[in-house]
């Protein structure tokens, strides 16, 4: 009998290196690029297993809310324009920091963020979670900082 076992978890640090290569190779996800007014878009990659890789765009002003990505690590590189993630200080309040193309930011497992696009051009980016994403929770400010707001079962980029 055979025992086939799931794959193990790769760290921030691998998935940022996977998110990496895969934006050193355009030919795999420029021509696949789209944009739509109505809302992002997305689409998933090709991945190793045990991992959701996606391609995402954002228009000005198209973003997510705080939000978490459950059980999974994440990591992010922006392929083009400019991208914000917000991250929760101490106080709760979401301190901004732009992300150009050619940046990678990481994301643990538990950690509440937020990305938009406050710029003036369409911004791409290239996402990797592992374990694959099952669950998010969202998040809205309350009296003493950020409170979860709702839980969604999920295994896409967005609910």
């Amino acid at each position: 009998m055979t025992v086939t076992t799931a794959p193990a978890s790769l760290t921030t640090d691998e998935l940022s290196a996977l998110v990496r290569s895969i934006a050193d190779q355009p030919d795999l996800w420029r021509p696949i690029v789209r944009f739509t007014q109505a809302e992002r878009w997305w689409t998933r990659l090709e991945g190793p297993d045990g991992v959701d890789v996606w391609l995402l765009s954002w228009l000005p002003a198209q973003g997510t809310e705080p939000h978490d990505h459950g059980r999974s690590n994440a990591a992010f590189t922006v392929v083009a324009g400019t991208l914000t993630e917000l991250r929760p200080d101490e106080a709760g309040d979401l301190v901004p920091t732009p992300f150009d193309a050619g940046r990678t930011q990481t994301v643990d497992v538990g950690q509440i963020h937020d990305v938009v696009n406050v710029g003036h051009e369409p911004a791409v980016s290239i996402h990797a979670y592992s374990p694959p994403l099952e669950q998010m929770t969202y998040y809205r400010r309350g009296e003493h900082g950020l409170v979860p707001s709702r839980t969604v079962e999920t295994t896409e980029p967005e609910e």
